[in-house]
């Protein structure tokens, strides 16, 4: 495969063969040719074949292999030739990341760090399973699939202000729980509240540097303040979803004389039944993702009022925001000078609206959406701003997190989990965990360092630096 280098950190495939667009890789020099790299690039390349792709098929620079799509990939089809792709969303649907600010300091908050951590720990179900917590009879979980985390509050588990600071208000239009199957909502059911396992995770953090005064004082966060940081998605229930469409999708592209690089590439025109069933049943697991985090930051705010004594108001534990980060959304953007209709694919990328844009929160306009990137488990993760260059280069769009070097499998080989444990807690990191054996998987040396991932999406505009976040304490499904 031919790729040549554009800029500092931009990588171009050209359109060749099938391909209907180029592909465009923003990657930092020194992990672009990473071994494994080329099945990723693959995909990019792969992308751009699929009928109605626009301008083209991107990835961000925490790019690596996943199913159809590379994870870190972009791509907008035009709303009325276009399709979606089930292996543009991924399996997590809404899989994504929420940050939690509070109003303690991290000297106030230390001397009760172990005992927060048991009490998160208590009231944040983790790994694989049924066992979330809040337990819902069938129809609630039809109303959460089809209401979002606003099902919540009237539970009084949400406010309508976590609902402001929250990507969609935490209720993806177009919700139609008729086209999930009841094997779906069977294995969603008692899981609204759990973190999962793999790389999911809570984190207690605390911002160590703060880079845009402006942007940091209009999110509500300074430096040496106490956060919360949650990833998780939606659960069973997204993935059989996921499942579901996958194999009637194969169907449809067969029908429409689509053809494939990739089987798993599988999609549907966008004027099809099929499509318009899938996006019904991947807004209800949009849905449930973002309930499945509120309840997770209902269960945060109860730990705080039981360890420091005080309401969580009282406490400033309030959300900064709620991003996706496998998701596909119709929206507006400019294309050939017009406002045009497109649907978005971001799987392992996520949204970063600029200054200005509506769809930002009232409070945050000034400075752009912000845009949350999770590290690993042993060093930063890092609060960003969107920008309007996102909007116009990447369909509003930046990276979602580090980005794995290692598989799990290979992972677990380097070290065991009970290695990795005495290594975070060595460095001061408090450390609760369903399975050790998930240690060794998600393990700092697994991930590329985000601070290289980051400095790539901020040198190209993409987003900006804003706040810098280390752990205090972590746990992981």
């Amino acid at each position: 495969m031919r790729v040549e280098r554009r800029d500092e950190f931009v990588y171009e495939i050209p359109q060749e063969g099938p391909m209907r667009v180029p592909g465009r890789v923003y990657a930092h020099p020194g992990l672009f040719m990473q071994a494994g790299h080329e099945e990723a690039l693959q995909q990019v390349a792969n992308v751009a074949t699929l009928p109605g792709i626009l301008r083209a098929s991107i990835a961000m620079p925490d790019i690596h292999w996943g199913y159809g799509f590379p994870i870190g990939g972009v791509a907008a089809m035009d709303a009325a030739d276009g399709v979606v792709s089930p292996g543009g969303v991924g399996f997590d649907i809404n899989c994504g990341v929420r940050l939690v600010r509070t109003g303690l300091g991290v000297d106030e908050a230390k001397p009760r760090l172990d005992a927060l951590m048991h009490q998160l720990m208590r009231g944040v179900p983790q790994g694989t399973g049924p066992h979330g917590a809040l337990e819902l009879r069938e129809s609630e979980l039809k109303r959460l699939c089809e209401e979002g985390a606003a099902f919540l509050v009237r539970r009084g588990c949400a406010t309508g202000d976590d609902l402001a600071h929250t990507e969609e208000g935490g209720s993806m239009s177009g919700a139609d729980v008729s086209a999930v199957s009841g094997k779906a909502l069977a294995r969603g059911r008692g899981q609204v509240g759990s973190l999962g396992s793999g790389n999911h995770f809570l984190e207690l953090q605390v911002v160590d540097r703060v880079l845009d005064q402006r942007a940091a004082a209009a999110f509500g966060v300074g430096a040496g303040q106490v956060a919360v940081m949650i990833h998780s998605g939606s659960r069973g229930l997204g993935h059989q979803v996921c499942t579901d469409y996958v194999g009637r999708m194969a169907g449809a592209a067969a029908r429409a004389g689509i053809d494939l690089p990739d089987r798993q590439l599988a999609c549907a025109p966008l004027d099809s039944a099929e499509a318009r069933e899938y996006l019904a049943a991947m807004a209800c697991a949009c849905n449930f993702a973002f309930a499945n985090r509120q309840m997770i930051m209902h269960q945060v705010r109860g730990a705080f009022e039981q360890v420091f004594r005080r309401s969580w108001e009282r406490l400033g534990v309030e959300l900064v925001y709620d991003v996706a980060h496998n998701i596909a959304k119709r929206e507006v953007h400019p294309v050939d000078g017009e406002e045009r209709a497109v649907l978005v694919h971001r799987k392992g990328a996520t949204r970063a609206f600029g200054p200005g844009d509506p769809d930002v929160p009232a409070g945050y306009r000034e400075v752009g959406q912000p845009v949350i990137i999770p590290g690993d488990m042993g060093r930063e993760s890092w609060l960003l701003a969107g920008t309007e260059t996102a909007r116009r280069e990447t369909w509003g769009s930046t990276c979602h997190g580090a980005g794995r070097l290692l598989s799990r499998h290979a992972a677990r080989k380097v070290r065991s989990g009970a290695e990795v444990r005495r290594e975070l807690e060595g460095a001061g990191i408090v450390v609760k965990c369903a399975s050790t054996g998930s240690l060794a998987e998600e393990a700092p040396f697994a991930y590329k360092d985000v601070a290289d991932i980051v400095g790539v999406v901020d040198a190209v505009g993409l987003a900006r630096k804003v706040a810098r976040l280390r752990p205090l304490g972590v746990l992981k499904g």
